[in-house]
């Protein structure tokens, strides 16, 4: 019974935010940080590949797996620490207005991996 009490009064909590009447105020709402941590948190691997792809256009196929690799790595914790503070942190409006810590880019998927369709295959 405790349980159910604890989860109402969380859901109440966090859909009174969501009154809010234009999609401005939506984008800077506590919901949005919750799902952007969440997003964070469960894409922090594919910054591995955005790493090893940094690595190949800086310095070719053996930058790829060297310092792509550790590109990937930061990038990956950097994520993950971030979308984890997101998560932990979704009520309270820090940065100011709940704006995003990171913005280049904001979710992993903006990273745009376009490979080429005329690069040879290794």
């Amino acid at each position: 019974m405790r349980k159910i009490l604890v989860c109402l009064v969380l859901a109440a909590f966090t859909f009174g935010w969501v009154s809010a009447s234009s999609a401005d105020e939506v984008k800077g709402s506590p919901v949005t940080k919750l799902g952007r941590g969440i997003a964070n948190v469960v894409t922090c691997p594919l910054e591995l590949f955005a790493g090893m792809k940094k690595g190949a256009d800086e310095h070719g196929v053996v930058g790829s797996l060297t310092t792509g690799v550790l590109y990937g790595i930061c990038g990956t914790v950097k994520r993950l620490a971030v979308g984890a503070y997101e998560t932990v942190t979704f009520p309270v409006p820090l940065p100011s207005g709940y704006k995003p810590i990171l913005t280049n880019p904001e979710y992993e998927w903006e990273h745009g991996l376009n490979i080429p369709v005329d690069r040879p295959d290794f």
